[in-house]
């Protein structure tokens, strides 16, 4: 089976955030906006795979779409928790990166299945 980049890259992110969320939790005693970033981050992989199962054309593209608001969404709250000192400069370049990768990932997808 050939390698699904956009599939691999999204569950990549979702362990990181995972990982993030733990750490905000015991490290940090962060617990409503690190929830959000729980939900946001990890759902944008569970939408990928979803997406790949599509029915159709159409649903692969509405469900790359939920992918891609979730992943804005959780560039928001990495944005907010980086700007309330929750994260440090490096712990959020490192993984907003990722995120601004996923999402240029994702808009060029549903772009190319839209022509």
């Amino acid at each position: 089976m050939k390698e699904n980049v956009v599939v691999n890259k999204s569950k990549a992110f979702a362990i990181r955030i995972i990982r993030l969320y733990q750490y905000l939790l015991s490290d940090k005693k962060e617990y409503i906006l690190s929830k959000q970033l729980l939900r946001s981050g990890t759902s944008i992989g569970a939408n990928v795979k979803e997406a790949i199962q599509g029915q159709s054309k159409k649903d692969f593209i509405a469900k790359m779409q939920i992918s891609l608001k979730e992943a804005s969404e959780t560039e928001y709250w990495l944005d907010l928790l980086h700007e309330t000192d929750y994260l440090d400069e490096n712990q959020y370049i490192s993984i907003n990166n990722d995120c601004v990768e996923l999402i240029k990932l994702l808009t060029s997808i549903i772009k190319q299945s839209k022509e």
